[in-house]
């Protein structure tokens, strides 16, 4: 291990629970209890590099319990200020296949009850959502993929959906309806968070099942999910450990100066 700083965060999705080796596990309590899991911290070529697997080591952590608040403040508190957040995810469209991957574009949220915000007064704050993904982040992303020739979609809708529970046929029809491409359970509210902390942030959605009311669609499973996403992480490693040492350091963006003018 070196001195260097920690600036750049990785989350872990379904089937995605250890990503560093050689590395040191650091303990946090946070403001808004503990995270997910301790942070790993380690080197990939030069960068200093913090992961968290967002639903816990053991996958015990359904998307609806998870502390997306803790689990963002504790990246701040090592240091981070770049965050990808990759995630299992259904398709709603024919358009993309298994296993290819999305860097989302916007994001609709369709949950509830969640605590989504660190500002919860006395000082009123709004801070903006036009734009929730990292524009540079994105840019990487995309850039890096079609390099290794990774299949990889430049933008398009994701809908958070509260979970654990899977889409209704109507609900599926809905999201279709609208246009949207993606649905997962766990983008919002982590990239909302990371942007009202000020950091980047952005998602890598892993197709690993047609939603239910895509046309020919079958009821999605569990089981289905996290082997289309077993099939496919070497491929998401792959993309992540060419990533991140193509990942500068913030650039005075969107995300950097999210809080100027948002408060009352």
């Amino acid at each position: 291990m070196t001195d260097k700083a920690v600036e750049i965060g990785i989350f872990g999705g379904s089937g995605f629970y250890e990503f560093l080796h050689d590395a040191e596990e650091i303990e946090l309590e946070t403001p808004y209890g503990k995270p997910s899991a301790p942070l790993v911290v380690g080197e990939v070529e030069g960068k200093r590099v913090a992961f968290l697997p967002r639903h816990g080591r053991k996958h015990e952590l359904p998307p609806h319990r998870i502390p997306y608040r803790a689990n963002v403040w504790a990246m701040r508190e090592v240091g981070v200020r770049r965050i990808v957040g990759p995630c299992a995810s259904g398709a709603l469209t024919r358009e993309l296949e298994l296993g290819a991957s999305v860097v989302c574009d916007p994001c609709v949220d369709r949950t509830r009850g969640r605590a989504d915000t660190f500002f919860a007064g006395p000082e009123t704050t709004h801070v903006s959502a036009a734009d929730p993904f990292c524009p540079d982040l994105r840019r990487v992303l995309v850039e890096t993929a079609r390099d290794r020739g990774i299949p990889v979609r430049d933008g398009g809708t994701v809908v958070v959906v509260q979970g654990p529970r899977f889409s209704t046929r109507a609900e599926s029809n809905w999201f279709q309806a609208a246009g949207w491409e993606a649905i997962n359970m766990t983008a919002y509210p982590e990239c909302h968070l990371a942007r009202e902390l000020e950091l980047c942030y952005a998602t890598i959605a892993m197709v690993t099942d047609y939603d239910v009311g895509v046309e020919g669609g079958e009821s999605v499973s569990a089981e289905q999910v996290v082997r289309v996403f077993n099939e496919n992480n070497a491929r998401l490693r792959e993309l992540l450990h060419a990533v991140i040492p193509k990942i500068g350091p913030q650039p005075r963006d969107v995300c950097s100066t999210a809080l100027g003018g948002a408060r009352i």
